[in-house]
């Protein structure tokens, strides 16, 4: 039986690096990735119009080289119990900067939360996180931010509803 291209990777922290040199194959391979990530290696290279173990090597490459940052199911948080989605924004006490990295490290550990943005603005910190119910919410805001000596201040945004495309262009 054919398997899919490759193994789940956990968490990462991932920061922009330089354009990766990818030519018209690796942009096929990578377009019917974003669509299915559990496309099995001979599809893959059927529609690549490449061999399975040339296609192989390319996937290995574009992964070796950061390309392909991982594979991993899309799991709805609501199917685990936790209904609740929100976007916390998150502003850092300035004697805190020094520490930015660790501070989002340990973000990344906590349960609720799905996905740690360190941004540009007036705020420090964008976080994804999805409780049970507001009670859930709440307890993590007063917990583990407000709580926190780093943290200056938060601003919690709701998420009514996720819409994600389909498909991830790249173009």
């Amino acid at each position: 039986m054919d398997s899919p291209i490759g193994p789940p990777i956990g968490a990462v922290r991932t920061t922009p690096g330089p354009a990766a040199q990818l030519d018209d194959i690796d942009r096929i391979l990578l377009d019917q990735l974003a669509r299915d990530g559990r496309m099995t290696n001979s599809a893959l290279a059927d529609v690549a119009g490449i061999a399975p173990s040339t296609c192989l090597g390319r996937v290995r490459s574009l992964v070796e080289r950061g390309v392909i940052r991982g594979f991993h199911a899309d799991i709805d948080p609501a199917a685990l119990g936790r209904n609740l989605q929100a976007m916390i924004a998150v502003r850092v006490h300035g004697n805190a900067r020094p520490h930015l990295a660790e501070f989002g490290e340990q973000l990344a550990e906590l349960d609720e939360v799905l996905n740690v943005y360190f941004i540009a603005g007036a705020d420090d910190y964008l976080i994804h996180v999805a409780t049970a119910d507001t009670e859930g919410l709440r307890v993590f805001v007063l917990q583990h931010l407000s709580a926190h000596p780093a943290v200056a201040s938060t601003e919690t945004i709701l998420i009514f509803e996720h819409v994600r495309p389909r498909t991830s262009p790249m173009a």
